[in-house]
């Protein structure tokens, strides 16, 4: 017992087992959350998990129930069902399925030698349910991503394999303006109505503009930060790896490899991105507007920052 409170704490139903006000333990729950394995969980396992979450809410928990089994299950709850309407998340949507759905896109976004089709088809798209900001978010990465290999193209100084080293890095800047794009399109309306901004005991203290546009600057870093590994390591890793000898002997080989460098920077790409900022960030009371300040003794507030 003394090994398993080491590392599982006593259980908390709704929060994190992992200390989310330091970076290392924001990396450790979402590397938690993001845990594959989880898409592989039966329909009967999935029951049994919320069956046990209903127990230690009605204080009911049959005895010998540990924490290990408590967190483990409300691993498996929140990785599958969705929040507020209990209803299963489909695989690609979940953020367990968000590296092994998302890989093929990084794998067809950095292919050598993209023609102007390629570079079309292979723009991610936003899962995003409003129409405006899929358009932005599209339209944004599109026209970068031509207007750069255009450019490219047409650049005389550069040596064909100087060309081909550049074509490989237009991914990053498409995708990062696509993502800052879609979240300003998705949440502009934040700006002019604010945020809620809570106190120490979770209530609501007034909604703020200036925590808004905060929580905005914090989801656009992220959303810049997430592709750098993806789009960036690859393409130098393999300048490097195309010029040993087995992949020279063996071209076949390189896209298998490109794949796994691929999904080796996804992997890590993704919890370090999100680990950046806390989802419950903290903002001093007189960063806020004026009538906020008035209205609570509270000297630090807390806002939810999105993803």
């Amino acid at each position: 017992m003394a090994a398993e409170s080491t590392v599982y704490p006593a259980f908390r139903l709704g929060e994190s087992r992992f200390d989310q006000g330091s970076f290392y333990g924001r990396l450790r729950h979402f590397l938690d959350v993001i845990d594959p394995r989880t898409l592989f969980v039966s329909e009967s396992r999935l029951n049994e998990c919320v069956k046990l979450l209903e127990h230690f809410k009605d204080g009911t928990l049959p005895a010998g129930v540990t924490n290990a089994q408590l967190w483990e299950a409300q691993k498996v709850k929140q990785a599958i069902l969705h929040p507020d309407t209990g209803e299963k998340i489909p695989m690609p949507f979940r953020m367990s399925g968000y590296i092994p759905f998302g890989t093929p896109v990084v794998v067809g976004l950095l292919l050598p030698n993209q023609t102007l089709a390629t570079t079309i088809f292979w723009q991610p798209t936003p899962f995003s349910k409003f129409f405006q900001g899929y358009m932005g978010a599209v339209s944004s990465a599109v026209t970068i991503a031509v207007g750069l290999n255009i450019l490219i193209q047409r650049a005389k100084r550069f040596r064909p394999a100087t060309r081909l080293l550049v074509q490989r890095f237009i991914p990053f800047p498409a995708v990062a303006s696509a993502n800052v794009c879609n979240v300003l399109l998705m949440r502009h309306s934040e700006l002019s109505e604010g945020v809620s901004v809570l106190d120490e005991n979770g209530n609501v203290v007034g909604t703020s503009k200036l925590a808004a546009r905060r929580a905005l600057l914090e989801t656009a870093v992220t959303r810049v930060v997430l592709p750098m590994p993806i789009l960036v390591l690859p393409p130098m890793l393999m300048t490097v790896l195309e010029r040993l000898p087995l992949l020279q002997r063996h071209p076949r080989l390189v896209l298998p490899v490109h794949s796994l460098v691929c999904l080796c920077a996804f992997g890590l790409a993704l919890p370090l991105a999100i680990s950046l900022f806390p989802q419950n960030s903290q903002i001093h009371i007189f960063q806020l507007e004026p009538e906020i300040s008035a209205a609570t003794e509270c000297k630090i507030l807390t806002y939810n920052k999105g993803l």
